[in-house]
């Protein structure tokens, strides 16, 4: 391995998101002047974040070193791995490198938001190796449920960091080569500084299953559903299995169609650069479907999470113009719940089963993402000094380094980071030296970073005890009420069945308002905090709940 250089600098490894969460991945690597940064993903809102789109990475670190900033590597063309792109670049125009398919997959994103011509665009091949500044970066062949997947050799002056991305290995994919796992056992013996591993399924002995498995098993549904439709639900960047969907339906004479946005997004992708093959004549458009009988179709859709918004959802609940759910439908989930993604899942396998259709989601599915076993054979290869586990919540982080410990690494050559730390190290050690800023910023509509904590917390309200209004008119002179209070709630009782409540919560406000002529208070933000308090007083007390008060004053 290269020595560290004369002047004593050392490696950075900053990491601005993707740890203790699934999703929203982005490390920075800094050298000196030169910083590269891995992936740049986005993840969903969470139960509690009332009325968000989606969440990205803060970047202000990154845009306060803007100047060093060479560009971004994207490791494969997950939403968590790229969904942020378009929001960052708009603030960071720097030059893009990926794989193939993965800038088809970006190149259309960018073009959704009219930022197609914003950035250079780099398609990569394996083995191609990148300079960038003081780094040099090196793309290597993986396997995952989406093609084109990349591990990274980052050569620094300080030594090697090798970032496996999300990865299994599987000695049979459905498209293209295997893990090159020859690769990662040359990098090995040059001398590895660090190894920044996959840790989603750190928890789970053996090996991950081949994608090829589950074409064998679409095979027999095909062959013992010959009576029904089938609808199939998987995640639309699984190009692999849609191709396997495709292999049966041809073989079994069935038409196919593809519903939801994203899913004919990337498969129009994919088929024009050539990762999908498609029979003649096999795909059709949804408005066909009423030209063939039920049998003879399948259809390939999003929704395999139970998103509200989903195509399955919307058949499911019954709300899809073009298809509707009935016995003589087989639905497949060709996919497991993503953590927290549980109760949305069941509630549509529940209305699906309502509405008469055969649902199956047992063993149609592989994971993406490598297992003990797996895991083991890349450390055994890579060799690394250091283990930083990524990719995953803090529970297969542990699981990861536990995993280093039983191959015999120390407690003080594993690091867990947190989003934000800034790890330092070289040949002769690595500690966690400081911490930059590092967190969530919400999208909601075209607002991006405008719903903060307190809007938020507001929001948390009204959906806990809803608001209550009340609107007063006050003389200008002399701050008489001339007309109300008037009281207007949503969400917090029903006012038909609660006239005895607003009325003592009228007096209650004039009573605060004779006090206020009394004391000669004429300064409104003292007069609507005394209303705000003794109504909620008075409303605790009543209902035990505390309702958002909102005291308006007109001045007349």
């Amino acid at each position: 391995m290269k020595q560290q250089n004369s002047n004593g600098s050392r490696l950075k490894i900053i990491p601005l998101g993707g740890l203790e969460q699934i999703g929203m991945n982005i490390t920075a690597f800094e050298y000196e002047d030169t910083i590269v940064v891995v992936d740049c993903g986005l993840s969903f809102p969470e139960d509690d974040m009332l009325g968000i789109d989606l969440v990205i990475p803060d970047v202000t670190y990154l845009k306060d070193n803007a100047e060093k900033v060479k560009g971004f590597i994207i490791t494969h063309g997950h939403e968590d791995h790229i969904g942020a792109l378009p929001y960052v670049l708009k603030e960071l125009p720097v030059p893009i490198y990926a794989t193939k398919l993965t800038m088809g997959i970006i190149d259309r994103k960018l073009e959704e938001h009219g930022l197609e011509h914003l950035v250079k665009h780099k398609i990569v091949k394996f083995g191609q190796h990148i300079n960038l500044g003081q780094l040099r970066i090196e793309f290597i062949k993986t396997n995952h449920s989406i093609v084109d997947a990349a591990a990274l050799a980052i050569y620094s002056p300080a030594g090697i960091v090798v970032h496996t991305g999300d990865f299994k290995v599987d000695y049979t994919p459905v498209y293209g080569d295997a893990i090159d796992l020859q690769r990662f056992g040359e990098i090995g013996k040059k001398g590895v500084l660090a190894l920044m591993c996959d840790s989603t399924n750190a928890e789970r002995p053996g090996f991950t299953q081949s994608e090829t498995t589950v074409g064998r098993t679409f095979d027999n549904i095909f062959s013992e559903n010959t009576t029904t439709r089938l609808i199939i639900a998987t995640f639309a960047s699984n190009v692999d299995r849609v191709q396997q969907i495709i292999n049966s339906a041809n073989k079994y004479g069935r038409k196919v169609v593809v519903e939801g946005r994203s899913m004919v997004n990337i498969i129009d992708t994919a088929s024009s650069l050539g990762y999908l093959d498609v029979p003649e004549n096999t795909l059709i458009d949804i408005e066909r479907l009423k030209d063939f009988p039920e049998e003879r179709t399948v259809i390939i859709t999003t929704g395999s999470q139970g998103e509200s918004m989903a195509a399955l959802s919307r058949m499911a609940s019954g709300q899809h113009r073009k298809v509707s759910i009935g016995p003589s439908d087989t639905v497949i989930f060709s996919s497991n719940p993503i953590p927290g993604n549980e109760k949305a899942v069941s509630k549509v396998i529940n209305e699906l089963y309502a509405k008469g259709a055969n649902v199956i989601f047992q063993d149609v599915h592989v994971s993406g993402h490598a297992c003990r076993e797996e895991i083991k054979l890349i450390y055994t290869l890579v060799q690394p000094k250091y283990i930083v586990p990524v990719h995953g919540e803090y529970r297969h982080l542990k699981a990861q380094a536990g995993l280093a410990k039983e191959l015999g690494y120390e407690s003080d050559h594993i690091f867990i980071l947190r989003s934000g730390e800034v790890l330092e190290l070289d040949e002769k050690k690595a500690e966690i030296t400081g911490k930059v800023p590092a967190g969530s910023i919400f999208v909601d509509g075209l607002g991006v970073g405008d719903v903060g904590n307190i809007v938020m917390r507001d929001r948390q309200h009204l959906a806990e005890d809803g608001i209550l209004i009340v609107v007063l008119a006050l003389d200008a002179y002399n701050n008489i009420v001339v007309s109300g209070p008037d009281i207007v709630t949503r969400g917090f009782v029903y006012v038909r069945e609660s006239d005895a409540l607003i009325e003592e919560a009228k007096e209650v406000v004039m009573e605060e308002m004779d006090y206020c002529m009394e004391k000669h208070i004429s300064d409104w933000g003292k007069i609507k905090t005394r209303i705000k308090d003794s109504l909620g007083d008075l409303l605790w007390k009543r209902t035990r709940r505390r309702p958002m008060i909102l005291p308006i004053i007109m001045e007349v």
